[in-house]
């Protein structure tokens, strides 16, 4: 039985949604599934923007079939070769034989490498930058984005309509409850937090490259964005727009305090709670905590592109970092984050070291500030020290 969605009179979603997914790439935890959105338009020629993830080809399948109902698919455009979008490119071809190809030249040498299809030239439709398709009341042109977050992608743009086809652009983690749009539901309680962590986790290294389409798309007028993973936006788009203006330039959304933590018997836990709670007193508001050994690091990557300052403390182990926290350390550096204000805190019973390693670390990050003196602790938090750690907390407001 199809399941598709309306989003214009002549467009379709034809995707679906795998709820059964544990972890997205083998690696981020996606406790709502997640959606693998792919696009019908039936003009006077079928166009086909991307497929879907070999898990959800049954539901895909079956949309197609209803959706051209007797009809010829002609043309399938891929705006991007990771597998969740491109593994039905082989089923699509041997089911409808004369579909038409269309990519750009990067694509064509990555389908090569996932597909063994030995096309005719005919039934390539290579494709440069602002060339355009008319599929009949519709005209489609191409803007190429390398590495966002592959080097061949491209998004499609409809000049009738003005919808943007984003590929991996604007997407979410989270299977699609029933509605399409993202106006239907209350997204900024259900899904930002969950489009954040999707575009810090798989997008956030590349931020000028996010800019440069950025600025492409600022030239042309678009009242649909219709992406890869997530909701359809068709209304406050500048809202989502603006989000990833902050995300792209690692500008933080939030003048706040993120702390990370590693505690193995819970006295450098203690040491950052009292720390949160001197914040408090001090006026900061929206303080989030998080203990590395119990949280995944996407969940903490995510909230580091959103709070301006982050305090780490870490136990040592091992004559070096807790091994979860320099996890997250050289995680956070892999996906380029900078711009922030850090704090520090070590703990250590007879020989602490995590502090400087950590410092090591986090000295890499562009445009990053270590704000206030380390605080050290040799197995817990003494008396003695609360001034210095009421020292470190008005440092920490200051700076805010």
């Amino acid at each position: 039985m199809y399941n598709i969605k309306t989003i214009t009179k002549d467009l379709f979603w034809v995707g679906a949604n795998d709820r059964r997914i544990a972890l997205f790439e083998s690696v981020y935890p996606v406790p709502t599934g997640v959606s693998y959105n792919s696009y019908l338009l039936k003009d006077e020629k079928t166009v086909l923007l991307d497929t879907v993830d070999k898990s959800v080809n049954h539901q895909f399948f079956e949309n197609i079939e209803h959706i051209l109902n007797g009809r010829n698919l002609d043309y399938l455009v891929i705006n991007h070769m990771e597998p969740d979008h491109c593994a039905e490119i082989g089923t699509i071809i041997s089911k409808y034989p004369d579909v038409k190809i269309v990519c750009n030249a990067k694509t064509q040498t990555m389908i090569a490498q996932f597909f063994e299809l030995n096309l005719p030239d005919n039934q390539w439709h290579i494709v440069k930058e602002g060339d355009i398709l008319e599929t009949g009341s519709h005209k489609l042109t191409f803007v190429f984005a390398p590495m966002v977050h592959w080097p061949e992608v491209m998004v499609t743009y409809d000049i009738t309509d003005k919808i943007l086809f984003s590929a991996d652009a604007f997407g979410s983690f989270g299977a699609i409850d029933g509605n399409i749009f993202a106006d239907e539901v209350d997204f900024d309680l259900r899904y930002m937090d969950e489009a954040r962590r999707y575009y810090t986790n798989i997008v956030g290294k590349y931020g000028p490259q996010v800019q440069a389409l950025l600025k492409k798309a600022s030239d042309i007028e678009i009242e649909i964005i219709c992406p890869l993973h997530g909701y359809v936006w068709r209304k406050d788009l500048t809202k989502f727009i603006d989000k990833y203006q902050k995300w792209s330039t690692y500008e933080p959304e939030e003048k706040s305090v993120l702390i990370a933590y590693a505690s193995v018997y819970g006295n450098t836990q203690n040491c950052a709670e009292i720390l949160a709670t001197k914040l408090s007193e001090l006026g900061v508001k929206n303080i989030k905590m998080y203990d590395v050994s119990t949280v995944h690091p996407s969940y903490i990557v995510s909230d580091a592109f959103k709070y301006s300052h982050i305090i780490f403390a870490s136990t040592t182990y091992n004559m070096g970092i807790f091994v979860n926290m320099e996890i997250l350390l050289h995680d956070i550096t892999a996906h380029n984050l900078q711009n922030r204000k850090i704090a520090v805190i070590e703990n250590g019973s007879w020989a602490p070291v995590s502090g400087n390693l950590m410092t090591e670390i986090i000295s890499k990050w562009k445009n990053t500030e270590i704000i206030g003196n380390k605080l050290q602790l040799k197995s817990s938090l003494k008396n003695l020290q609360e001034k210095e750690l009421e020292n470190l907390a008005k440092e920490i407001v200051n700076s805010l």
